[in-house]
């Protein structure tokens, strides 16, 4: 034990070889080490956030909940990092931030296992169904009940039963809700402290390298992130807790739920590996680059000296003192640029219009194309987000092969953005007819066109029955037409079990009576599989094209303000843009769309649950329409901030021409003042000689 002490105290020192090799060969291992933990960690909040949108249907099916709440539950994890942004900026750099990332890791990992929670607190998942599994009978219960008592049936709906209240799934959203504001909390450490750490320990040349590489594989989470999304929608939500063989939905049927809890349990996990490393990581490192050489015993002095590790807290105080008197000055100076005024304005804009987009991607290719929940995840994953991965890389290469100024950066982003505008005009030409559902998309008497004006769903065929208008429980009949219900299809007899049940006797799909009808809706969308290759193949150009100009974009904020402004100006920015982008636009996007609901699905107890069924072209026209009518308006924004952007760059360019000629003017004073003296020197000089030689004569 002493002579360990006294090899530790002789490394300290750095009184031996071993000394003065061990903080050269430490830092840089510490600081790789960290850069492939930080990498980690972006991978696994970038895959729990991507995962979290690819579970929207989910969640409104499971929790019977509308899409503008969905929308407040996705905008609550940027409500969670506004929180504690401020704090996290300001006391980040005094404390062990490697360590405050880990913290901020196992907080997401917490979040993400309270979203599961739910799952395992509100009992098994029932949805609505005449179709029983029936073992070894034939003997089924009639679709069409005859003779229930008027009790138990109030305007079309049956009366919920008794002891319902404590069966209630109304507020179990709060914990996906509380959940994910969790994981915002979380989230917050990890960028500005990752990547403060990394610039302040790497050397010059290696920072922007090791920066690029967190990035790009930041861009793989979201990729991971749909495809564990689709993977976990194609298995039941209660995989493991019941027969299989009972289930009589399908994936792509409007009642299925995956296992969407299994999902946050993977990216919980992943999210508590990556908080492991940080907590073996030292607080400082010995600064790299190309300082000149060091001699080992004051490398290792400046890691060990208690002055380093007081350096920034002292630095950070006074500097938060100034900045405290100054900061409203400050803000009102860099608030009245007009330049950067209008940049805040149009990314405003333009993000709203972005974050909605694709919040509810992947619902629109399910309701409008009738896809599955796993076929929109496993798209979103495959072909969009490689697209945007590419654009974005892309758009920076080509900036910096054509060398573009900040003029040539704002008309390289603009004219991307406008291409992918008019591409995406002709997604309002893709569209699908929608289902034809007899009393929601048609009425009982007319089966040859689509109406969407309110059709009733009590009729002749199927009046001898006690049927329930509440119930979503589709079947098909044999002439092609979806009806609500067995029931409201004036089925009395079924045989089979489960999936193959077959019904008989539907009064209301044929004249006769004696016409059958299978459970689950028709397909009837050969339309819809001609035009999807059309809607992907467009989807993905237009993702690559507005990609391009993410990064000369980003350049314009960069460079547009001062430089001693920069700073406030990249942190006001963000705040901006996730208080009113993040927060608002899923909530307002969720609640236009859920103004084109045709059929909504009604909970067990009492009151509206999930949407079932859509009115497409509605639906295509609100969402399209919003995403393209908010690009618009940050397109008219743009044209007075090229104007003035221009200004400001001949103003620029004037201001250093003066300069120029000023330092000119100034250096030329400075060499005539020098030629008078050197000439008067010359003068004393000659004078000086002249008096020696006649002193010497």
């Amino acid at each position: 034990m002493e002579v360990g002490a006294e090899q530790g105290r002789a490394q300290e020192n750095g009184r031996s070889d071993a000394a003065a090799k061990e903080p050269r060969a430490s830092p840089c291992s510490s600081l790789k080490m960290f850069l492939v933990a930080l990498s980690f960690a972006y991978f696994a909040k970038a895959l729990s956030g991507s995962y979290m949108k690819s579970t929207i249907t989910q969640l409104e099916r499971r929790f019977d909940i509308p899409s503008y709440l969905i929308g407040v539950i996705d905008g609550s994890f940027e409500i969670g990092n506004l929180l504690v942004i401020a704090f996290v900026s300001h006391f980040g750099a005094k404390l062990h931030r490697p360590k405050i990332i880990a913290v901020g890791c196992v907080l997401m990992s917490i979040g993400t296992f309270i979203i599961a929670l739910p799952h395992f607190i509100i009992g098994r998942y029932e949805f609505e169904t005449s179709v029983r599994w029936v073992v070894n009978s034939t003997l089924n219960p009639s679709p069409c009940p005859v003779g229930i008592s008027a009790d138990l049936i109030k305007d079309g709906k049956l009366v919920p039963a008794k002891g319902c209240e404590g069966d209630s799934n109304l507020s179990m959203w709060i914990y996906v809700l509380l959940g994910n504001v969790l994981r915002g909390i979380g989230e917050t450490p990890v960028q500005p402290l990752g990547i403060s750490y990394i610039d302040d320990f790497a050397s010059e040349e290696n920072a922007a390298l090791y920066v690029g590489c967190v990035q790009t594989i930041s861009v793989v989470g979201p990729v991971f992130g749909y495809l564990l999304g689709s993977l976990c929608a194609k298995i039941y939500v209660d995989i493991g807790f019941v027969k299989m063989e009972t289930i009589t939905i399908t994936p792509s049927d409007a009642r299925w739920v995956g296992a969407w809890w299994l999902g946050y349990l993977i990216a919980g996990v992943i999210t508590l590996l990556s908080a492991i490393p940080f907590w073996f990581l030292p607080r400082s490192l010995p600064m790299s680059g190309s300082r000149g050489p060091e001699k080992p015993e004051q490398t290792s002095f400046i890691k060990d000296s208690p002055f380093g590790k007081h350096k920034y807290p002292a630095d950070e105080h006074a500097s938060f003192l100034e900045m405290a008197k100054d900061f409203i000055p400050t803000l009102r100076t860099l608030l009245g640029h007009p330049v950067y005024l209008i940049y805040l304005c149009v990314t405003i804009i333009q993000l709203n219009s972005l974050i909605g987009m694709v919040t509810y991607k992947p619902k629109y290719i399910e309701q409008h194309f009738r896809q599955s929940a796993s076929k929109a995840n496993f798209l979103m994953g495959v072909i969009n987000i490689p697209a945007v991965a590419l654009g974005m890389f892309s758009g920076g290469l080509l900036m910096k092969r054509l060398k573009l100024n900040l003029m040539g950066a704002a008309k390289f982003a603009f004219g991307t953005s406008l291409i992918g505008y008019i591409l995406s005009l002709f997604f309002f030409a893709m569209s699908c007819e929608n289902a034809k559902v007899a009393g929601v998309t048609l009425s009982y008497n007319s089966v040859e066109g689509i109406s969407y004006d309110k059709h009733p769903v009590f009729t002749a065929c199927n009046s001898d029955c006690s049927c329930s208008a509440s119930d979503w429980d589709p079947v098909c009949g044999e002439n092609g037409i979806t009806y609500v219900s067995p029931c409201l299809a004036g089925c009395s007899g079924s045989a089979g079990s489960g999936k193959n049940t077959v019904f008989s006797n539907c009064s209301c799909v044929g004249v006769a009576g004696n016409f059958t009808a299978s459970t689950g809706q028709c397909p009837n969308k050969d339309d819809c599989d001609r035009m999807f290759p059309y809607f992907l193949g467009l989807s993905v150009i237009t993702s690559f094209i507005i990609s391009l100009g993410g990064t000369p974009g980003y350049m314009i904020l960069i460079r547009c303000i001062k430089p001693q402004l920069k700073s406030l100006a990249l942190g006001f920015h963000a705040l901006a843009t996730r208080t009113l982008a993040g927060i608002p636009a899923p909530i307002y996007f969720g609640a236009i769309i859920d103004t084109t609901c045709l059929k909504w699905g009604h909970k067990r107890c009492g009151g509206i649950g999930a949407c079932r069924i859509y009115n497409t072209t509605a639906y295509r026209i609100a969402y399209l329409g919003l995403t393209l009518s908010l690009r618009t308006i940050s397109f008219v924004i743009c044209i007075p901030g090229f104007i003035l952007l221009s200004r400001q760059l001949k103003e620029e360019e004037r201001n250093a021409i003066h300069g120029a000629l000023a330092n000119g003017g100034t250096e030329l004073e400075a060499l005539r003042k020098e030629e008078l003296i050197s000439n008067s020197d010359q003068s004393q000089r000659t004078a000086d000689n002249s008096t020696d030689r006649e002193t010497r004569l």
